[in-house]
């Protein structure tokens, strides 16, 4: 079933016991985020949660229920993207990359329905007043404040949107993003985005501020679960995100052209905040935020966004999450983007056979790689590689290892890991970009890397000495043994 609206996912999961309602008024002062970072701490991730009357900073309390950690389980990420696993959606896209023109008129019309479907996912831009606009605010009755935004952390700088969909065109090529940046609320008609320097929608400003021209900028709140999703993958920066959330959903999404700006949003969007950015005005302070890394980042300058309009569905749902110690919901959502761009990775690096950033990690601090190894030296060939490719660039630590581990098991790969190497040996490190998040680089967004080799050595490589095996029992002696365990009473957790 396709998903057409948050709306639509809030049913799927309350059909499925995955969410729970919170009757009681909470306030967004904090409150909000201790209950749901409880939740997403415990076993499998916690429920989703529907808060039907968060309450606002004022005592007063909002119209508009808030949803959170509706993709903090490996269930609801799948249920969000429409697949049983993951792996489906990589599939599918190793199918496409794989795919070869056929000789023969039948092999080719075999063809077809493959064809027919990419087809249908360019994103279509609808005629009429989308649910999105149903209520449209303008001059001082688009209040921002009105709205839940929630101040998750004591040392926050103020109240955030944490989960939008921020949309931005290139000025030279026309071509669209949509990405997911924290902004913070900064008045009534007021908002600073916190453009990190490596984005696309930073590289849109810093365009359009060249050009000294005034920047239109729509954050979306709420949408079909893939789109959502599709604002916080890495794509590369050619490609909409809106394709991408059609190819995800097999269908296209639905758009509409924004009330004040030329850009067009989500036509089943809850709620669509419209704004200017002036490149003639000074930056302002952003921050400090309670970020995915478990630490404060800490404040800085960025562009305001002055409001000039709020639109809204007449049941919109205020969709939020947090961020902090993980693991988090952000975990998941880095989780589907680790199964489902593998393939990509595999395009120029086809002898990666795995790879798994875990949640303690915060993505970008470790990843582990496994690959077949088929020459010495190969694994400094892969994390070069890996150093060079998109956002892949900011990884801290790379661990690679031979494709006989298990990259998904941390506790494996260390175990691997730490037996293989020998430090002076298999340690090597280098500098380069890091994120902006990283409070422990020499300089902002500038530091250095580590890379680990944990494969078998190779003569080639100056081992000489005989390698050992792993100790594994016999698989007679296993088949002897589970065949008399209900005898022996020995109970295991």
């Amino acid at each position: 079933m396709t998903m057409d609206s948050l709306r639509d996912f809030v049913r799927v999961l309350e059909e499925a016991g995955e969410l729970v309602r919170v009757r009681e008024p909470v306030s967004t002062v904090k409150e909000i985020t201790e209950v749901a970072d409880r939740c997403m701490k415990s076993a499998g991730g916690g429920p989703a949660l529907l808060f039907e009357h968060p309450v606002l900073p004022g005592g007063a309390v909002s119209r508009v229920p808030l949803a959170i950690n509706l993709f903090g389980s490996h269930r609801r990420i799948a249920l969000a993207l429409g697949v049983a696993s993951l792996d489906e959606i990589g599939a599918r896209i190793q199918g496409l990359l794989s795919t070869k023109v056929p000789d023969g008129l039948l092999a080719k019309l075999a063809m077809l329905p493959t064809i027919a479907e990419i087809a249908k996912y360019p994103p279509r831009v609808e005629r009429g007043t989308p649910p999105c606009q149903t209520v449209v605010l303008e001059g001082p009755a688009a209040d921002v404040t009105q709205l839940p935004h929630l101040l998750c952390w004591p040392g926050d700088g103020g109240h955030y949107i944490t989960l939008p969909m921020v949309i931005t065109r290139d000025p030279a090529t026309g071509v669209r993003n949509v990405g997911m940046y924290r902004v913070m609320v900064q008045g009534p008609r007021a908002l600073a985005m916190h453009w990190q320097r490596h984005k696309v929608g930073a590289a849109h400003w810093r365009e359009m501020a060249a050009r000294g021209e005034r920047m239109p900028v729509a954050i979306a709140l709420g949408a079909d679960p893939p789109s959502l999703y599709a604002a916080s993958a890495p794509l590369p920066p050619a490609l909409d995100e809106f394709l991408f959330a059609g190819f995800l959903r097999r269908a296209p999404v639905r758009l509409a052209k924004a009330v004040t700006s030329d850009l067009e949003v989500p036509a089943e969007a809850d709620i669509v905040i419209e704004g200017t950015i002036d490149p003639a005005e000074a930056l302002v302070t952003e921050g400090p935020f309670g970020d995915h890394t478990g630490f404060y980042s800490l404040a800085d300058l960025y562009p305001r966004v002055h409001v000039t309009a709020i639109t809204m569905r007449h049941d919109a749902i205020y969709p939020a999450t947090i961020v902090g110690r993980p693991p988090m919901e952000d975990y998941y959502l880095g989780h589907a983007t680790e199964r489902i761009f593998l393939p990509l990775i595999r395009l120029t690096m086809p002898e990666v056979t795995d790879y798994h950033m875990p949640a303690y990690g915060i993505f970008h601090n470790l990843v582990f790689v496994s690959i077949r190894k088929q020459y010495p030296g190969h694994a400094w060939k892969v994390m070069n590689g890996l150093w060079g490719a998109g956002l892949m660039s900011l990884a801290k630590v790379l661990v690679v290892l031979d494709d006989d581990v298990d990259v998904r098991d941390p506790d494996e790969a260390w175990w691997v890991a730490l037996n293989h190497i020998d430090p002076r040996r298999d340690v090597r490190f280098t500098d380069g970009p890091v994120d902006v998040l990283d409070h422990s680089s020499r300089a902002f967004t500038y530091g250095s890397k580590m890379g680990i080799d944990a494969t078998r050595k190779w003569p080639e490589e100056g081992f000489t000495r005989e390698w050992p095996e792993r100790i594994v029992m016999d698989e007679a002696t296993k088949r002897a043994v589970d065949a008399r365990w209900a005898s022996l009473g020995i109970r295991l957790p």
